[in-house]
């Protein structure tokens, strides 16, 4: 006699196939030469910035400036190859109103051309609420040196401090380091900000995030993997406002070397959420996946997160600010934008589906 969760879980395992299938398909798409590169040997990179009217324009073959990890790997199946990127962003951006989840896009781009992106698509049980953290090592997903790893179809990107480009830059930890652009426009530094974020001869140190994880344990199968909270997964923690230096984006508003006068900024940080969960601004199009014939990075723009046809879905996490400056609480939950209740189809980042370990 089957149990009552048969039916869900068999719902569940075609979901991973058709979106195993769509990945395929999308990095395809998005694949510049075809030609796989050697492992563990600096690239044919090529990326270009330039400004066009009131936006900044990245393109790149996807290739790192840096020598990457050797791919395949024990913990990552995927060889680099050359993708044809064309990011879009507005060169002057503006804070928006309401903070919008970055599930389904790439966060950012880096310098190098090299996409952004610090969510996974492997969960517990099959179970999308409970979607493993890919800088926890929970998991091996082959991730090189430069916490970076391949998708399907060699698409080579970053889910932490790309310390490749950090070397090349001449280290970290002496001034404030550029190292990329999120989707919405505002620069994404290193961890090291200014004491003062206003004062630009205030000493410099490493930002704390203000994202902390939950106490108690998580709930017991079938809800959840239980055990306690310890980082394991995205839904571990949840954000505490002021217990950091920085927001629930990972930024604040601050001076830095390239805006003297300050502007909104994100923070790769040590721990989590290491890259932001949410824009700050308006992400561009451009990073959306919006999916096969022709979306996604590179190809036919599809709307951002928040902005489909007809009126937003209601987003658990989003926040809204009150009048006179405070904000609102966000429900608990995980900061990438998945809801309680009936599970949503896997999507999200974009990481290869591999049967993920059992607790």
């Amino acid at each position: 006699m089957s149990s009552p969760r048969t039916p869900f879980l068999l719902t569940h395992m075609l979901r991973v196939l058709c979106v195993a299938l769509w990945l395929l398909a999308f990095s395809a798409a998005h694949a510049h030469d075809g030609k796989h590169y050697p492992a563990g040997k600096l690239l044919d990179h090529k990326v270009s910035i330039t400004i066009d009217g009131n936006e900044r324009v990245i393109k790149s073959n996807g290739l790192p400036d840096h020598v990457p990890g050797v791919f395949p790997n024990r913990g990552n199946p995927g060889t680099i190859s050359a993708q044809d990127w064309n990011f879009r962003m507005p060169l002057k951006p503006q804070i928006s109103e309401r903070l919008r989840p970055s599930q389904h896009a790439s966060f950012g781009v880096a310098i190098n051309g090299v996409p952004f992106e610090p969510g996974t698509a492997e969960f517990w049980n099959g179970d999308p609420q409970w979607k493993y953290e890919a800088m926890s090592g929970a998991i091996d997903l082959g991730l090189d040196q430069s916490h970076a790893h391949v998708q399907p179809g060699g698409l080579y990107h970053y889910h932490g401090l790309p310390t490749g480009i950090v070397e090349r830059l001449g280290g970290d930890g002496k001034k404030m380091l550029l190292v990329g652009y999120a989707a919405d426009g505002f620069p994404i530094y290193t961890s090291f900000g200014h004491a003062d974020p206003m004062n630009a001869k205030s000493a410099l140190r490493k930002m704390k995030p203000s994202w902390q994880l939950k106490k108690g344990e998580r709930p017991s199968p079938p809800d959840g993997p239980g055990r306690k909270y310890d980082g394991t997964y995205t839904q571990d923690y949840e954000y505490v406002k002021g217990s950091g230096d920085l927001d629930e984006c990972n930024g604040r508003i601050g001076v830095t070397p390239e805006y003297p006068d300050g502007i909104y900024h994100y923070y790769i940080t040590d721990t989590f959420p290491v890259l932001g969960r949410y824009w700050r601004g308006t992400p561009d199009h451009s990073f959306f996946k919006k999916g096969p014939p022709g979306g996604g990075p590179g190809g036919r723009r599809g709307p951002p997160p928040g902005e489909r046809d007809g009126p937003p879905p209601p987003f658990d996490h989003e926040r809204r600010p009150r009048e006179g400056g405070g904000e609102r609480a966000r429900p608990e939950g995980p900061p990438n934008g998945e809801r309680r209740g009936r599970p949503r189809p896997p999507g999200g980042e974009g990481e290869e589906r591999r049967p993920p370990p059992r607790n």
